[in-house]
């Protein structure tokens, strides 16, 4: 989440997003010609249809394949703790308790998000990419969804066997699966999903979340929601509130119950979490496409910016 307040065109995306900087935008450096207002959203990469040098081409490669590396680290680590401690409390809830395991899910994305924020935007959940490209205020491109998916679905994957590994001859590594009926379980993961994705939305992409205490605090606030919706769906459905979560593990362990369950529930979840705050959010003036915000990175690039001006308008030197 830590980003170089000197530097205001780097590559973007979030989870929780990505971000639409104030002059270039999406996923790399941009490009030597004027792009300074109203960039379009990439649909296509640009080299496709601007004249790009070389260099630009290869930093824009380069970019890409960086926050895919970042997606892959932050959801294999995401994976290999939540699945991991799920694993040790299904064989013995003494070494891991239930509450144990919620608050190692939140905590873990908290960690993510401070860590790769910056970067990739921490989604690690292709629930949430999908979000953000969906959502007007996401700015995601729809470019890299298929790049951020594959990299989630591979990180969690090969998480999952490492822990096949490790954790023998434990042969339930953390599937998620449900306790009632498969529309209990459902149910439950919308609407875990939702409040998730509600909070993700509220401070990454609302440029009125910018003070420092809101900016500083934004991973908290996402691990926060996990940890909490976790420790009261995780007797009801697993609180998996992640198709990449619930596929790996389940690839590893070979055990594929209602699988359909985790990966409709998250998409409706984070659909309608990031559906609902646009409704709610009030753009009183509406902001230049080039001021909307809905990046980590940025989120701390502003909080540090404000902080400024604050100190200046105190007169502290």
């Amino acid at each position: 989440m830590a980003a170089n307040p000197q530097r205001h065109s780097f590559s973007s995306n979030e989870i929780h997003d990505i971000d639409t900087i104030q002059k270039p935008i999406s996923i790399s450096m941009a490009p030597s010609e004027n792009y300074s207002s109203h960039p379009p959203k990439l649909i296509f990469p640009p080299f496709l249809f601007r004249k790009w040098n070389m260099v630009e081409k290869m930093i824009y490669i380069l970019s890409a394949i960086q926050q895919a590396v970042s997606e892959a680290i932050s959801t294999f680590l995401l994976v290999f703790v939540t699945a991991g401690a799920a694993a040790l409390h299904g064989s013995d809830g003494r070494r891991v308790s239930q509450l144990g395991a919620s608050v190692a899910g939140g905590l873990i994305v908290t960690v993510m998000i401070y860590s790769v924020g910056h970067i990739s935007g921490a989604h690690m959940n292709p629930a949430v990419t999908l979000a953000f490209a969906v959502s007007k205020h996401g700015q995601f491109p729809w470019i890299q969804v298929p790049f951020y998916w594959s990299a989630q679905i591979t990180g969690a994957t090969l998480s999952s066997f490492i822990l096949k590994a490790l954790l023998h001859p434990i042969k339930n590594l953390g599937t998620t699966t449900p306790a009632g009926t498969p529309l209990q379980a459902l149910i439950m993961e919308v609407v875990v999903t939702f409040c998730m994705m509600f909070v993700a939305s509220a401070v990454a992409t609302d440029t009125r979340a910018v003070s420092v205490s809101v900016g500083e605090l934004a991973g908290l606030a996402v691990g926060s929601s996990v940890c909490i919706t976790s420790i009261f769906a995780g007797p009801i459905s697993g609180g998996s509130m992640n198709p990449a979560r619930t596929l790996g593990p389940a690839l590893a362990s070979n055990r594929f119950d209602e699988l359909w369950v985790y990966f409709l529930g998250p998409v409706i979840g984070t659909l309608s979490g990031a559906w609902a705050y646009n409704f709610i959010r009030f753009d009183s003036s509406p902001m230049p496409e080039t001021q909307k915000l809905s990046s980590f990175k940025l989120r701390r690039l502003q909080s540090q910016e404000a902080a400024a001006n604050m100190d200046t308008s105190s007169g502290i030197p």
